[in-house]
């Protein structure tokens, strides 16, 4: 078994895998495992959780690496855990080949690896880490809503100002997408939970938040955005 933060080292995958088809041997009399599939278990070895959370998983990790702030790092790591959390499975990091690996969850105990409960290592989900991901997109995207929030700046009142420029490093920093992308729940996430946390807002900021993000989203119909 590995440490709460890496997987097992190469030698003890491949014996992992070893044994594994050593068993499937065995149980099958030789045959392959789909020859005696009636019922489809083949097909359930697949991961069992969705591509598009893989992506968000990836996403969170790379922010959580990319900032200095601790507090954003921990963060962006607690939203990753909770999110494969949900499809019963757990992240881990593999720092020999840089890699963010998803084990199912019936493969830990004690927040370890547990080799001998591995039944294929097709079900852990692989994701390089060394590629530089979305840190283009990023800095892309981070220049467009600054661009915006400095237009709102300059055609809107200080009330709407100060309130785009939170709005921008909220989207930013927590979704990489444009303040003008931004969804219903991802509005009342910065109106009800981010801004009053993290924004220093006035009474007069609160009171008027909506009118704020309509006024933002007008003004960055007027500004190039990035691609999409």
């Amino acid at each position: 078994m590995t440490g709460t933060d890496e997987e097992p080292p190469e030698w003890a995958r491949e014996r992992a895998r070893e044994l594994m088809e050593a068993d499937d041997d065995a149980e099958s009399g030789g045959e392959s495992p789909e020859s005696d599939d009636a019922d489809g278990a083949v097909g359930d070895r697949a991961p069992d959780i969705p591509v598009d959370i893989v992506d968000e998983a990836e996403r969170l990790t790379r922010l959580a690496r990319r900032t200095d702030d601790d507090a954003a790092a921990g963060f962006y790591r607690e939203r990753r855990d909770e999110l494969v959390r949900g499809y019963d499975y757990v992240p881990r990091l593999r720092s020999d080949d840089d890699t963010l690996v998803l084990y199912p969850d019936e493969w830990m105990a004690d927040g370890t690896v547990q080799l001998d409960r591995i039944e294929t290592t097709e079900r852990a989900v692989e994701v390089s880490l060394s590629g530089p991901g979305d840190a283009d997109r990023f800095q892309e995207v981070a220049a467009y809503n600054d661009d915006v929030a400095a237009a709102v700046a300059e055609r809107e009142a200080d009330v709407h100002a100060d309130t785009a420029r939170t709005f921008a490093a909220f989207m930013s920093n927590h979704y990489v997408r444009p303040v003008d992308d931004a969804t219903p729940d991802m509005r009342a996430e910065f109106r009800e939970e981010y801004l009053v946390r993290n924004g220093w807002p006035s009474e007069e900021q609160l009171a008027i938040v909506d009118e704020s993000l309509s006024v933002i989203e007008t003004v960055a119909a007027d500004v190039d955005g990035p691609d999409a």
